[in-house]
């Protein structure tokens, strides 16, 4: 496995590159102290397995970097780092296609399990991070697609969702059209009973929903 590590203290770079060898000592980490260093990197190697970005880069917002590199390589899943873990930027960061955002706080178990579920294409949010936002819930509980009334081409539209994907790679990755598209999006956000992507993303981790194999 190989990770791009961008952040532009050199210090936190290598201690985070230790942790990352606990997750997998087989981990190759590349290093990048910013937005330019990363995207050539990128550009120059399809080899790239995960993405950990720091909020804030010299000469750029983060959110800037995070949209510039979605746009490039939207098929490489993208984690943000940041001292920074208020709600609106946490999901704000999963809105414009993180998968997933790690508190520079937080202890090394958490980030372990935060890179193991964006590695399984799930996205992670901070637990914190969910506190108080009232979202509406299904009328029974539910932990597969199947038993949110979803058909298998949903479940592979919801998939895409909850891995950050926007709806034009979503259409081409599964060969629709933008029309079908929507409608399959509209469809998933009435099974989820929200009404925004970001809002599926908060509800699908709430409700623990499991999307098997035959998603994919």
């Amino acid at each position: 496995m190989r990770i791009l590590l961008v952040d532009d203290h050199a210090l936190f770079r290598d201690g985070v590159a230790l942790l990352l060898k606990e997750l997998d000592a087989a981990v190759q980490v590349s290093h990048a102290a910013n937005l330019d260093e990363a995207l050539a990197i990128l550009d120059g190697d399809a080899g790239i397995d995960l993405i950990l970005l720091d909020f804030i880069l010299p000469g750029m917002h983060g959110l800037q970097a995070l949209e510039t590199v979605r746009e490039r390589h939207p098929g490489v899943p993208l984690v943000m780092l940041s001292s920074q873990e208020d709600q609106v930027t946490v999901l704000r960061s999963i809105q414009l296609g993180a998968m997933g955002f790690i508190p520079k706080s937080a202890p090394s178990g958490q980030m372990f399990e935060a890179l193991r579920t964006v590695l399984a294409r799930r996205i992670y949010v901070p637990p914190l991070s969910l506190a108080g936002i009232a979202l509406p819930v299904p009328a029974r509980a539910c932990t597969s697609p199947a038993e949110l009334g979803l058909t298998p081409r949903q479940t592979q539209v919801l998939r895409l969702i909850l891995e950050g994907k926007p709806m034009k790679l979503i259409a081409r990755e599964l060969g629709l059209s933008p029309n079908t598209t929507k409608t399959h999006v509209s469809a998933v956000l009435r099974a989820l009973a929200v009404t925004t992507r970001t809002q599926a993303i908060v509800a699908a981790n709430r409700m623990g929903l499991v999307l098997g194999d035959d998603a994919s």
